[in-house]
């Protein structure tokens, strides 16, 4: 997810894998692997990227954080069921934040 998006972003500014791998103080090989979402990206990689790449913070932060969470289920049968009762407790959350 984060991984292919980060590629068609770095492509589009024809930044060769190598030049951007540099920009991020990362091996080559290893932003390689990120972007093909054999290897996570680092929460602390957001800021640089957005920067780098013109995005906008939020958007990759919250590409990174839905990837996180599918990498921890592990696509578990269960995961979309999940997802909707946590994104019900987020609501929630948020509206009775809101009411104090």
């Amino acid at each position: 997810m984060i991984g292919e998006h980060v590629r068609v972003l770095r492509e589009r500014q024809n930044l060769l894998l190598r030049e951007l791998a540099a920009k991020l103080n990362i091996d080559t090989a290893m932003l390689s692997k990120m972007e093909r979402g054999v290897r996570p990206f680092r929460k602390e990689d957001i800021n640089r990227l957005s920067k780098i790449l013109n995005e906008d913070q939020n958007e990759l932060y919250k590409k990174w954080l839905a990837d996180k969470i599918l990498r921890t289920t592990n696509n578990d049968k269960f995961t979309a069921d999940a997802l909707e009762i946590a994104l019900m407790n987020c609501k929630q959350e948020s509206t009775t934040q809101k009411n104090k």
